[in-house]
């Protein structure tokens, strides 16, 4: 399973991302690639309870860019 995420740079230094497929789920890092590695555990976690709990999760979220 592929999910896309979202990467958020900290104020004070390192960045936050959530999956936004899967509702409340996310994590931090000191870098992207920690964050990345951190988000994919999360990720991970969530799946494993969705399973327990015999649901899937929903469908992929389309992401686009919105010019202002």
């Amino acid at each position: 399973m592929k999910f896309k995420v979202v990467v958020h740079p900290e104020p004070e230094g390192g960045f936050w991302g959530e999956v936004p497929a899967l509702p409340g789920c996310y994590s931090r890092g000191e870098t992207v690639e920690q964050l990345l590695v951190n988000l994919r555990e999360a990720a991970l976690g969530y799946l494993e309870v969705l399973r327990e709990e015999g649901r899937q999760p929903q469908p992929e979220i389309q992401l686009a860019e919105l010019a202002l």
